[in-house]
Formats: structure tokens, C-alpha cells, sequence
């Protein structure tokens, strides 16, 4: 069995917009206009991304494994991850008051 950790992240996870804008774009010199191209989407879609106001949807993440050579589930992670964060603040009431069960 694994070590649980139980410690809360400091830091918020990095949203995927971030990594392309950061870390993918800069490498292949890429601009939103030619990456929308490369992914045979829209520039608003890239944009939204970017922009951190759009999650990766699972054809997006098909689409950028595809351009880059990783895999989906490296996007779908990234997303889920950020999901998952910005939930467990919404719902930190809520979440507070489930207590967990006993085995018998």
C-alpha cells in the first residue's frame, strides 16, 4: 500500500492555457493564430485556453497529444487537476461537514 498524503497543495495546479503559453509555444514558436492552425480549431478556442476562461475538453486533449507527441491523459490530467482544485475551494463547507465512514 502507498503512503497517503493527506497535506493540502499550497499552490494551486498550473492550468493547461498556462502550459501552452509557457512551456509548449515559446519551444516550437508558436502563436495562438498558428497553433489554432496546427489544431484545426478556431483562434477563439486557443485564445479561451490560453486564456485560462476554457477547459481542455477531451478532443482538444486528442489534439494536442497528437501535435506534441505526449499523450492525452498528460492534458486531461493537467485539467482535471485545476477542476479538481478550484471545486474543493467552492465546496470547502459543504465537503466539511461528510465525515468519514467507519469500517464495521
Amino acid at each position: 500500500m502507498g503512503i497517503i498524503n493527506k497535506k493540502e497543495r499550497e499552490i494551486p495546479p498550473t492550468h493547461p492555457g498556462e502550459m501552452l503559453s509557457e512551456d509548449f509555444m515559446p519551444d516550437y514558436g508558436l502563436t495562438a493564430s498558428s497553433l489554432a492552425g496546427a489544431l484545426n480549431v478556431l483562434r477563439q478556442t486557443v485564445n479561451e485556453l490560453l486564456r485560462q476562461r476554457r477547459s481542455v475538453s477531451t478532443s482538444m486533449a486528442l489534439r494536442l497529444s497528437k501535435l506534441f507527441g505526449n499523450t492525452p491523459e498528460f492534458w486531461l490530467n493537467a485539467q482535471c487537476a485545476v477542476d479538481l482544485c478550484n471545486m474543493k475551494k467552492q465546496y470547502k463547507r459543504e465537503l466539511n461537514q461528510i465525515h468519514p465512514l467507519e469500517t464495521v
